[in-house]
């Protein structure tokens, strides 16, 4: 019968091979993306494909960018139209409540809208926010949607931009 040392000696062996057979190695990690990250080749037609939502035509500005998530992939969509188009896009989204005005807040703890070079919506004074859930509302255009957000702000001469995120 082992000694009381060699019997701890042999349980930290034992928890140790335990340990170490559970977690990736190093260089399994360097060749994985770390979550979140940019999907380098998506772009606008990615995000109004995942949203089903239509460029209107004459459209300036238009960006997007798919951020991939261990759970649930962000899409982003942004555009400048003229304004009553920004709010037929947001009611066709289904909401059941209109555009309305939210109070200025601080930016998100992960940069979003940031990623192509704009401000993020809620930061911007006098931005107009509605949000849906698809599913909720019986969308079925948009399955495989869990929520949107929507933000119009008002630009000068009548135009809007559009911002769009979802997951």
């Amino acid at each position: 019968m082992p000694d009381k040392t060699t019997r701890r000696l042999l349980m930290v062996l034992a928890a140790s091979l335990l340990l170490s057979s559970c977690s990736t190695s190093d260089r399994d990690r360097a060749t994985r993306d770390p979550y979140p990250y940019w999907e380098q080749e998506a772009g606008v037609p990615e995000a109004a494909d995942f949203m089903k939502v239509e460029m209107p035509a004459g459209a300036t500005e238009a960006s997007g960018a798919v951020q991939a998530n261990p759970q649930e992939d962000i899409y982003l969509l942004s555009f400048v139209t003229d304004a009553q188009t920004a709010v037929r896009i947001a009611e066709d989204l289904g909401t059941e409540k209109p555009l309305r005005t939210k109070a200025v807040s601080l930016p998100p703890d992960r940069e979003l809208f940031g990623h192509l070079g704009l401000p993020e919506p809620q930061t911007l004074k006098g931005a107009r926010w509605a949000g849906v859930c698809p599913p909720c509302v019986k969308d079925h255009r948009r399955d495989s949607v869990q929520w949107i957000d929507v933000y119009v702000y008002d630009m000068a001469g009548g135009r809007a931009r559009v911002y769009l995120h979802a997951f």
